[in-house]
């Protein structure tokens, strides 16, 4: 294995894959190409000491994409920053799948699919960079019936995200948008 240089970090990324980044290019990466009402210096700088905790603080090699743009989102939002009367962009948008798939009732997947598409589209709304699902897994098992994991519950686990990837690209239209699924 190749070892890591000191100034980067392994970022698992929604598709799976895995890819180093340092502070600066992360942060690149977050902001897109300019068009976020955050300073790029400052993101730059809040970058760094976000990469600074997970790196040297927790003794992270391997962080989520989603993990480290809600500790950004985190530093960004203490900063109260606006420009005039408006108020600046966030980064994540964050849903519970559990608290929806609750939220259901006996409606089950008849009602939990709509209300999903849903959730997303008032996220994409936003203007967010990265949108976050959570609970994923005890929503599969909520949905199903199930208390233990089964064939089942991995088969409502891929359509869970299949059908969140298709909803994003029907409704983002060429936005880049990163979408975690955990």
């Amino acid at each position: 294995m190749i070892a890591l240089a000191t100034d980067y970090l392994v970022f698992q990324m929604a598709t799976g894959e895995s890819m180093p980044f340092s502070a600066d290019a992360i942060s690149d990466e977050l902001m897109g190409e300019g068009d976020s009402s955050y300073d790029p210096e400052l993101v730059g700088h809040a970058a760094n000491a976000v990469f600074h905790y997970f790196k040297h603080e927790l003794g992270y090699q391997t962080v989520t994409l989603g993990e480290f743009a809600a500790a950004l989102e985190k530093v960004l939002d203490g900063l109260k920053l606006t420009r005039g009367s408006v108020e600046r962009a966030k980064l994540v948008r964050e849903s519970d799948l559990s608290a929806v798939a609750r939220d259901c009732g006996v409606g089950g997947e008849l009602v939990f699919f709509p209300r999903l598409r849903e959730q997303l589209g008032l996220h994409l709304q936003t203007g967010c960079r990265v949108i976050r699902f959570a609970g994923l897994r005890s929503c599969v098992k909520q949905l199903s019936g199930a208390r233990r994991w089964s064939v089942k519950c991995q088969l409502m686990q891929e359509q869970i995200v299949d059908y969140l990837r298709k909803c994003l690209g029907a409704l983002a239209k060429g936005t880049e948008i990163a979408l975690v699924i955990e």
